[in-house]
């Protein structure tokens, strides 16, 4: 024993030693590649803020662009888990990576540490020819037909759950009314919605679709916390989530398959229509077409469709109840137009033709989104050195973190001032300040779900404020938001109900 002990007092001041060097070298290189862009000068060994990144998020995201904007570089520098970052608040720079997203300058990577939960095989990871070629196989899946047969679906949902939701508030007893909390009720809303529009019926048993929607929780939950990948952590529980969603998906593409090659079967979902695709391919003699993707592409295709749709969408349809109450002559313009156009009272669904003919909540749909994007920032990792500005060049392995929510404050008239007519066709703001609204990115990575997910907040809108007299019950603080991790009111959104 003695002995052990003697070895270790002899090697720790090399091992103490050892560790300063580490710590000073860690320090130098930071500093090395700031260079002299904002940012701070001494950051913590091996974590650097990677506990204000996640613990106040908010706080964290506020100081990197107060520190972008104290000079004229429009982005700021930092350093989490030992990755050196760059928050870019400028459009222009932010155009500049959204357009060299290839192998040798940028890759989008959605989240910080999203690549060691979702592995390599998401559309989001993809380059050149193979991202072609699957958006290729995607985009008749968003065209106009294809959206008016998702609307109806999306509308026997949405009816379902504010039935629900009217009926449970009816039934109370109490004498006082109670406030309803609407983010798990609209987050159930949107996992079903999602569900049956994308996967269809193959998520047909009770305990699969509990499971499914358990792993989705794991993985907003593991998102905002620590990159740990180990047993009891949540980012652990978010990865081993992935891995079960994935496969559950596999085993419904492969399902589907099967089914879209018997005769006479129809398509009744995304899923059944990519596989109608997948089957031509894979039959057709023409030696120019592209193989057919396997099922756990096609599973990483759907988990990307879901996820985007069920936690973006969510935000947006409680910043819309948000909004809608804080300004009462927009709620009142929304009314008359829906009333002019579809009535509840009518029991048949609101048409493409009508959706259509509600340009005015079409224009608060996409003044939400603007005014609060659903996710804040687009993070792409460098691959290769990368000049941005004459006068800085992005280190290679460095996170980009361009900032969407930035942008959707730049250009716009009176940009922090809620004005839906900003985007109605006198004014036509969405196309003056183009390169501003980034809320669905740009270029090759562009969401190819758009106008599903403006369809659905519409949709949701004019249902909403048509069937439910509503308003929020207000606390100090309630309209802020919070990370979760797209961004939603601190409340949660808690909300009286009446029919």
């Amino acid at each position: 024993m003695e002995s052990v002990w003697g070895i270790v007092s002899v090697c720790t001041p090399y091992l103490v030693s050892l560790l300063a060097l580490l710590v000073c070298l860690e320090q130098i290189s930071y500093l090395k590649k700031k260079r002299n862009i904002p940012g701070p000068n001494l950051v913590l060994p091996f974590i650097g803020n990677a506990i204000s990144f996640v613990l106040n998020p908010k706080k964290f995201w506020e100081l990197q662009s107060a520190n972008s904007k104290s000079s004229d570089a429009g982005f700021s520098a930092n350093y989490i888990f030992g990755r050196f970052i760059l928050f870019i608040t400028s459009s222009d720079l932010s155009h500049k990576v959204f357009a060299n997203v290839r192998p040798d300058a940028f890759q989008f990577v959605g989240h910080p540490f999203g690549k060691i939960i979702f592995g390599d095989h998401n559309l989001g990871y993809l380059f050149g020819q193979q991202h072609k070629d699957l958006r290729r196989l995607i985009a008749p899946n968003f065209t106009p037909r294809a959206l008016s047969n998702y609307i109806s679906i999306q509308q026997i949902i949405i009816l379902k759950h504010l039935k629900s939701c009217i009926q449970s508030t009816s039934s109370t007893t109490s004498t006082t009314k109670l406030p309803i909390t609407l983010r798990t009720l609209i987050r159930d809303m949107n996992l079903e919605t999602s569900q049956a529009v994308f996967v269809g019926p193959y998520l047909n048993q009770e305990a699969v679709r509990q499971r499914f929607n358990k792993d989705f929780n794991f993985i907003n939950v593991g998102l905002m916390k620590l990159p740990i990948n180990f047993p009891g952590f949540a980012f652990r529980s978010a990865k081993l989530g992935f891995q079960r969603i994935l496969q559950t998906l596999v085993t419904c593409a492969r399902e589907s398959r099967t089914r879209m090659k018997t005769a006479g079967s129809e398509p009744t979902s995304t899923l059944d229509f990519l596989m109608v695709q997948q089957n031509v391919r894979e039959d057709s003699s023409c030696p120019h077409c592209s193989s057919s993707e396997s099922d756990e592409e096609i599973g990483h295709l759907l988990f990307d469709f879901l996820l985007a749709a069920q936690d973006a969408s969510t935000s947006s349809l409680l910043w819309a109840v948000t909004l809608l109450d804080s300004h009462p002559e927009v709620l009142a313009r929304v009314r008359e137009e829906v009333a002019g156009v579809w009535s509840p009272e009518s029991d048949t669904p609101i048409t493409p033709e009508q959706l259509s003919k509600m340009r005015f909540t079409q224009a608060v749909a996409k003044e939400i989104v603007r005014f609060r994007p659903p996710g804040i920032v687009m993070p792409h990792v460098v691959l290769e050195n990368f000049q941005l500005t004459e006068n800085y060049t992005i280190p290679k392995g460095t996170i980009v973190f361009p900032s969407i929510f930035e942008s959707s404050f730049q250009g716009f008239v009176e940009p922090h001032r809620f004005d839906p007519d900003r985007f109605m066709e006198e004014r036509q703001e969405d196309r003056i300040y183009k390169k501003n609204f980034l809320v669905f990115g740009t270029g090759a990575h562009q969401c190819v779900g758009q106008r599903f997910a403006i369809n659905h907040l519409v949709l949701f809108i004019a249902i909403f404020t048509s069937l439910i007299d509503f308003k929020r019950h207000r606390t100090d603080g309630c309209d802020d938001f919070v990370y979760v991790p797209t961004i939603i009111p601190k409340d949660e959104c808690k909300v009286f109900l009446s029919k």
